[in-house]
C-alpha cells in the first residue's frame, strides 16, 4: 500500500491478522489515506481461542479506581470496535493530528450497501497465511466478541449471507453479458474480414 489514493482504499478484513493489520493502517491514515474496513468480524487473532479469551476476561476486570461508572476504560465487544481500540493504541489520538487521522477510518462488520459494490483490497504483509506459520493456533474475533457478549453475531451472519446470493447472482449475469460482448465483438470482425475480401 505505498500508492496514495485520493478515494478511499475498501479493505476486506476477513483473514488478516489484527496487530499487524492495525499497524499498516494506523500508518497509512497518518500520512492523510482515507481507509474502509469491511469484515471486521472475519480478523484473525493469533493464538488459541481459550487463550484469547482469558486474555480478554483479564482485560474486562481492569477498571478505574476513582469512578468506575465513568472514566474506563471501555470494554466495547464488537469486533469494529477491537480493531478501533488496537488502531487508536498505535497513534498519537491525543493530539490533533491523531484525532484527524482517526476521521480517515471507517470499520464495519459484514459489507454494508455502498461497500458490497466497491473492489475491496487485502493486505498482503497482514495476511494470517502468509504471516503466521502452519500449524500454529489462532481464533475469528467474531468468536471471541460473541464470547465475551457482542449480541449480533447471528443479524450479521445472516445480512452476509443474503450479501453472497445477490453478489453470486450480480456475477453469473455479467459472465451473460461479457460472453454476448466477446461473440458480437468476433462476428463483426468476422463480417470485416468478409467485406474486405470481396473490395469493400
Amino acid at each position: 500500500m505505498a500508492t496514495f489514493s485520493s478515494s478511499p482504499i475498501v479493505i476486506d478484513g476477513k483473514g488478516h491478522l489484527l496487530g499487524r493489520l492495525a499497524s499498516i493502517i494506523s500508518k497509512q491514515i497518518l500520512n492523510g489515506q482515507k481507509i474502509v474496513v469491511v469484515r471486521c468480524e472475519e480478523i484473525n487473532i493469533s493464538g488459541s481461542f481459550f487463550r484469547n479469551k482469558l486474555r480478554y476476561h483479564n482485560f474486562l476486570h481492569k477498571r478505574h479506581i476513582v469512578n468506575p461508572k465513568k472514566s474506563g476504560p471501555f470494554h466495547h465487544r464488537a469486533p469494529s470496535k477491537i480493531l478501533y481500540r488496537a488502531i487508536r493504541g498505535m497513534l498519537p489520538h491525543k493530539t490533533a493530528r491523531g484525532a484527524a487521522a482517526l476521521e480517515r477510518l471507517k470499520l464495519f462488520e459484514g459489507v454494508p450497501p455502498p461497500y458490497d459494490s466497491k473492489k475491496r483490497m487485502v493486505v498482503p504483509e497482514a495476511l494470517r497465511v502468509l504471516r503466521l506459520k502452519p500449524g500454529r493456533k489462532y481464533c475469528t474475533v467474531k468468536r471471541l466478541s460473541h464470547e465475551v457478549g457482542w449480541g449480533y453475531k447471528d443479524v450479521v451472519d445472516r445480512l452476509e449471507e443474503k450479501r453472497k446470493i445477490k453478489a453470486q447472482a450480480f456475477h453469473e449475469r455479467k459472465l451473460v453479458s461479457i460472453k454476448l460482448r466477446q461473440k458480437a465483438v468476433a462476428d463483426t470482425a468476422s463480417s470485416f474480414e468478409n467485406l474486405v475480401q470481396l473490395g469493400y
